[in-house]
């Protein structure tokens, strides 16, 4: 697989455009998976800037791409296993961001069918986060309605990235649409 920091998901028929519109912003590579692309960019702020300015400048875009996420966290892994070692790992780098607030996780997986479930994920390493800021006397507390933070957690294939969003990043960036 690649080195990647983004997942975008596409629309169906919007492939071929889309793919030669985002080369513009970075390497981008083609997934097993259907309308899933990966990117590579060397400045994830700068890229979402530049993909707000192009939808507002354009709002057809929205036709072409469904979300993209940004990650700033990646590993690979070869069972369920060593997905949940790493990712539990991963996640406790966020703690410092969520001390006090509310959160919750989310999952896309892509792969692994059967043998790692993202509710179940997610329980998981919402349970272990609530159960640290505890320890550190920051409890924060899960939500859905309009949480301060979202945790969201990608994989495609043997790879994951990980990355945690504040609500002013959500608001600011409508393509994230990470729920």
């Amino acid at each position: 697989m690649f080195n990647w920091n983004v997942v975008v998901n596409l629309h169906e028929h919007g492939f071929r455009k889309a793919f030669k519109l985002l080369q513009g912003l970075g390497a981008v590579y083609t997934t097993d998976f259907l309308n899933v692309l990966v990117m590579k960019v060397s400045n994830i702020p700068h890229f979402l800037e530049t993909l707000n300015d192009w939808v507002s400048s354009d709002s057809s875009l929205l036709k072409l791409i469904s979300r993209i996420v940004p990650v700033t966290a990646t590993f690979s892994f070869q069972s369920p296993e060593e997905f949940e070692t790493k990712a539990q790992e991963t996640v406790l780098d966020f703690l410092p961001l969520l001390e006090g607030k509310s959160f919750h996780i989310r999952m896309h997986r892509r792969g692994f069918k059967g043998q790692i479930r993202s509710l179940d994920e997610e329980r998981f390493l919402d349970k272990i986060l609530l159960e640290e800021l505890v320890k550190l006397g920051e409890p924060g507390q899960i939500t859905f309605e309009d949480p301060d933070a979202i945790i969201v957690v990608e994989t495609v294939g043997q790879q994951a990235g990980l990355s945690c969003w504040n609500r002013e990043d959500l608001q600011r960036y409508p393509l994230l649409r990470l729920d």
